[in-house]
């Protein structure tokens, strides 16, 4: 799953069994939260800290996503209810350059071109 917040964005994915290493069993119970700034996870550490205080963000260099943490899939669940509930915004990209400023310009920049890619798939 790719979750675009304003926030962050996030792809979350079951963790892995064992060491986590390929070839092993997703376990369907832990979910982990992989981000590409470390920043994105560390806002969604500070704004959810009830449920995130105790998760340390892990590196995972050379690796698509190089910060990840590691939750149980319940909790995944109350951030995702939650983050629905607080929605006070009817434009998403312009609620992010509100939010962000000029240090998540790079992120509302990528936005945008993510918008324009999936647009092609509505012509």
């Amino acid at each position: 799953m790719w979750l675009f917040t304003k926030y962050g964005f996030y792809s979350a994915v079951c963790a892995r069994q064992g060491n986590g290493s390929y070839g092993q069993p997703v376990n369907p119970d832990q979910i982990m939260v992989r981000a590409r700034l470390r920043s994105h996870l560390e806002s969604l550490q500070e704004h959810f800290s009830d449920l995130l205080a105790d998760c340390a963000i892990r590196e995972f260099v050379g690796t698509d996503y190089a910060f990840r943490i590691f939750i149980p899939k319940a909790t995944w669940s109350q951030i995702l209810v939650r983050l629905s509930e607080e929605m006070d915004y009817d434009n998403f990209k312009s609620k992010v350059a509100q939010h962000q400023g000029v240090a998540g310009a790079d992120y509302e920049h990528s936005l945008h071109n993510v918008w324009s890619v999936m647009n092609r798939l509505q012509k």
